[in-house]
């Protein structure tokens, strides 16, 4: 049980575990979960960080589709920022307590600052990690905005 799931249960947020065989060695996770789970990759969501204006302390997460690449400029401009950089993956293990490859944007340690691109609402549900590779929740965008207290916008390139 991940602190994404306690979370989800002990909120009553509606959602479906999917797990799969997770290859531990290969790097593009999200892909992984869309080729197992077929699924469309505008439709499963990845798990960013990043650090604005070079605050690698408290960064801030970016939730987009696995198909899609993060534009830091919009991503450091939403949050009021001059710039963006992706986070340190050891800062984003410690502030999440999440292994990169299955860092939830759900239950994390730190309560970060969190904006998912705004085509997740496009579907009735999307998925994100579970808390661990091999495992994602699917649920419905509008309850993942209010377990994440999540802004919208659009982030990608």
């Amino acid at each position: 049980m991940t602190p994404a799931i306690k979370f989800l249960q002990k909120h009553k947020i509606d959602f479906e575990l999917r797990e799969y065989a997770s290859d531990e060695d290969a790097s593009g996770y999200g892909m992984q979960a869309v080729q197992a789970l077929g699924q469309d990759p505008q439709r499963v969501f990845k798990t960013l960080l990043a650090a604005i204006d070079g605050n690698n302390r408290k960064p801030v997460v970016a939730l987009i589709p696995v198909a899609e690449l993060l534009d830091l400029k919009k991503l450091a401009s939403h949050f009021k920022g001059r710039k963006a950089a992706m986070a340190d993956p050891a800062v984003a293990q410690r502030v999440t307590g999440y292994l990169v490859g299955g860092i939830s944007p759900i239950g994390q340690k730190q309560k970060l600052r969190t904006c998912m691109h705004a085509s997740a609402t496009d579907f009735d549900t999307i998925f994100v990690s579970g808390g661990k590779r091999g495992l994602q929740i699917e649920l419905n965008p509008a309850d993942l905005i209010s377990a994440t207290n999540s802004t919208v916008a659009q982030v990608v390139k």
